[in-house]
């Protein structure tokens, strides 16, 4: 059932994509972002699609469809490992490669959704064209490894998880997923703090910098790898996650950060830059746009490297 849901989003999406194509033709587009490949994202821990009619790539996908991107958004597990929500995402790359008639896909993954296209590109390198990671914590973040001092198997750790799990199971329900899979809050925990990222790195070392904030390989396996980041947890007074952004930011003590994920642990493969003046969230746009002022609007930074993508012909 899941897999039909899942391929019946798909399919509509084909449909959406094919409309925005014709007017396209009509109205004209300039082919800025117009890849080879098309372009699919994959949403962070505590992710959806749209949630009571708040897109989580706010602006993004629309603005790639302008000019001549085609876009699918995926939706994995809210809250689960990081191989797990892979290969439910591989799944949904193997509908898109059939559908969109494309042999290969560009991933673009948001936080969790870094690793997640990791496992993907690693497992099937022959889908994927190339695997771009923005805010992810690759070597783990700080604020997980802040929350795993809580004693495994304590009374603390069994509320802890109980309460996020709620929270993963109240956004799948009210964003419509497609996912049916448990809510899994210690999974995530142990593939985000800096033990599990090393483990994920030592089985899939794909675009992982070998020093402590270098840069990685460019290519592996014929899959390009890309990543940029943010280092401002606060950009925006109107913005009230800013609030809880700037409190999780204390987790990293001097260390250059978004909120969530420290500035060396962002860099995969080719680093296009990983210090734009954006912290977690205003990393897709969020919250409704309110982003910093003074930095370069996130969805404009989406536009330039889908035209990065067709320029490296993918």
């Amino acid at each position: 059932m899941n897999n039909k849901k899942t391929l019946l989003a798909l399919c509509l999406g084909a449909g959406l994509m094919a409309t925005t194509q014709a007017n396209a033709f009509w109205f004209g587009s300039s082919g800025y972002t117009q890849t080879k490949y098309p372009i699919v994202l994959a949403h962070g821990m505590l992710g959806f699609d749209s949630l009571l009619g708040v897109d989580y790539w706010y602006g993004i996908p629309s603005a790639l469809r302008r000019d001549g991107a085609s876009v699918y958004i995926t939706e994995v597990s809210q809250l689960d490992t990081s191989e797990a929500r892979g290969e439910q995402l591989l799944e949904q790359v193997e509908d898109i490669v059939a559908i969109s008639g494309k042999p290969k896909v560009n991933l673009i993954g948001h936080s969790h959704g870094g690793p997640t296209i990791r496992y993907v590109a690693a497992i099937r390198p022959d889908l994927v064209a190339s695997a771009t990671s923005v805010g992810a914590p690759h070597k783990g973040s700080a604020t997980a490894d802040f929350i795993r001092q809580v004693p495994p198997g304590s009374a603390g750790e069994t509320l802890l998880a109980g309460i996020v799990n709620g929270l993963g199971m109240l956004i799948n329900f009210l964003s419509g997923s497609s996912s049916t899979s448990p809510q899994n809050a210690l999974g995530s925990l142990e593939s985000l703090n800096s033990e599990g990222a090393a483990r994920f790195n030592a089985k899939f070392p794909q675009g992982i910098p070998t020093t402590a904030c270098g840069e990685g390989a460019y290519s592996v396996n014929g899959v390009r790898y890309y990543s940029w980041s943010g280092t401002s947890p606060v950009t925006n007074i109107l913005d009230p996650s800013d609030l809880l952004l700037g409190a999780s930011s204390l987790t990293f003590g001097s260390e250059a950060n978004d909120g969530l994920v420290g500035r060396c642990s962002s860099r995969m493969g080719k680093v296009i830059r990983d210090n734009y003046r954006m912290n977690h969230l205003d990393e897709v746009n969020q919250a409704f746009g309110l982003t910093s002022l003074f930095e370069t609007d996130p969805v404009s930074v989406y536009r330039q490297h889908a035209n990065r993508l067709k320029n490296d012909g993918l």
